[in-house]
């Protein structure tokens, strides 16, 4: 008899257009590209998803299994039965996040560093990546280029055709006012501030439960920093 997870796992629209006649044939593990770099297993995964057991489910939900998808939907176009794990995945995600259980692996945990930069862009600028917020210090990895294109930004973008932070249209363009309004009347109608909010939520949760503090951080905490902060 299915618990409480599955029958929530399945009551998403992914799930039922992601899952339909899985015969564990291997094919979508095969061509996944993150199968090669983790110990990641589309197949097993669907497979957990179908046993519907809520012990197992509750353990893939806090897991950092379902945080190394990288969406490509690669399972999708090879899958001979139509199945798409990583619709599953996406499931997964929706459900590990609001039910809290993304706080008990470290990729999980990094769901808030996200929600704070992308989900932050999206609705204040428009854009999932925004140049004016990628700090040359916090993008090492970057180099010295991008901390000079950082500091020269207009003239870049301006010299391959781009309109920063200008009106009208062009690329990376400021979008007007009204429609960052509309972006966030989407955001609230389906849900995502709301998932927002659980994401917040819980991550300042787990950051009172392991009594983080500024003063002994660790790279894996960090995101948490400022939740600490707030209650002193």
């Amino acid at each position: 008899m299915p618990g409480e997870l599955y029958e929530r796992i399945s009551q998403d629209i992914r799930f039922t257009e992601g899952l339909t006649a899985c015969m564990n044939c291997g094919i979508c593990t095969a061509i996944c590209p993150a199968a090669e770099f983790y110990d990641y297993d589309p197949r097993s995964i669907v497979t957990t998803v179908q046993s519907g057991d809520e012990k197992t489910l509750k353990d893939l939900l806090e897991s950092e299994t379902i945080w190394y998808c990288g969406q490509c939907m690669s399972c999708k176009t090879r899958c001979p039965r139509g199945n798409c794990p990583g619709q599953v995945i996406q499931v997964l995600r929706k459900v590990s996040q609001e039910t809290g259980a993304f706080t008990k692996s470290r990729k999980g945990r990094q769901q808030l560093l996200i929600k704070d930069t992308v989900g932050k862009n999206i609705l204040k600028y428009g854009y999932c990546i925004y140049p004016a917020t990628a700090y040359p210090e916090k993008h090492p990895e970057q180099g010295t280029v991008w901390k000079w294109v950082f500091e020269n930004s207009h003239e870049v973008y301006a010299s391959v055709g781009g309109n920063y932070q200008g009106k009208g249209p062009g690329t990376l363009r400021k979008i007007p006012r009204e429609a960052l309004d509309e972006l966030h009347r989407i955001f609230e109608y389906t849900g995502g501030i709301n998932l927002f909010n659980k994401i917040e939520e819980h991550s300042r949760k787990k950051a009172l439960e392991l009594g983080f503090r500024k003063e002994n951080a660790d790279p894996d905490m960090e995101v948490y920093t400022r939740f600490v902060e707030n209650e002193q």
